[in-house]
């Protein structure tokens, strides 16, 4: 793979100063990712049948392989859901107590996600999973790692992809509560 697009979001460059051997990792970790073994999943969507695409599942083990080569752990956090919102008479048939949150990867307090997803996952990851791990104490800064729009048309419909995504944080803003987050879009590398 190689990373084909970058983007700071809220001084997210930062952490090319204050975690310079992670970001070395990070890429190193990016660019080992070999996507042809990755393109395995046969299409059964009308407007591409039989076509076979990168799968999404077959990528996350790939990069979940790199990642825990080099020491980096997933960090998972129970929630423990609050009910005494609901209001008088009212009584919830269950309520899950086993739900977790888990960010992808994490070391030295900088918390990594690969998201090969819709696009709403995409938004989630930055702007709310990683402040609420930050909030939590277990990460400062992050980094989300996504297809670039040519990749992601090498998958099924509806992944999205960092155009796409940039664009919307660029109209969306930075909010007081966002941490500093790097952004780089990955595409097959020898294209």
């Amino acid at each position: 793979m190689i990373i084909a697009a970058e983007f700071s979001f809220n001084d997210g460059d930062s952490i090319q100063e204050t975690h310079p051997h992670l970001i070395n990792e990070v890429i190193d970790i990016i660019t080992s990712v070999d996507a042809s073994k990755c393109k395995t999943k046969i299409s059964k969507e009308i407007t591409m049948p039989g076509k076979m695409l990168y799968s999404p599942k077959a990528l996350n083990r790939a990069f979940t392989d790199g990642f825990e080569s080099k020491g980096w752990e997933k960090k998972r956090v129970k929630c423990e859901y609050p009910t005494n919102y609901y209001h008088s008479g009212y009584s919830p048939q269950q309520i899950n107590q086993t739900a977790y949150r888990e960010i992808d990867f994490l070391k030295d307090r900088l918390g990594v996600e690969i998201q090969f997803g819709k696009y709403a996952f995409m938004v989630y990851n930055v702007c709310a999973k990683m402040t609420i791990f930050h909030n939590l104490g277990y990460i400062d800064v992050g980094i989300e790692v996504v297809p670039v729009k040519a990749f992601a048309d090498e998958m099924s419909t509806g992944v999205s992809y960092f155009e796409q995504f940039v664009w919307d944080l660029e109209q969306r803003g930075v909010a007081d509560i966002d941490i500093p987050v790097l952004i780089y879009g990955i595409d097959i590398a020898n294209k």
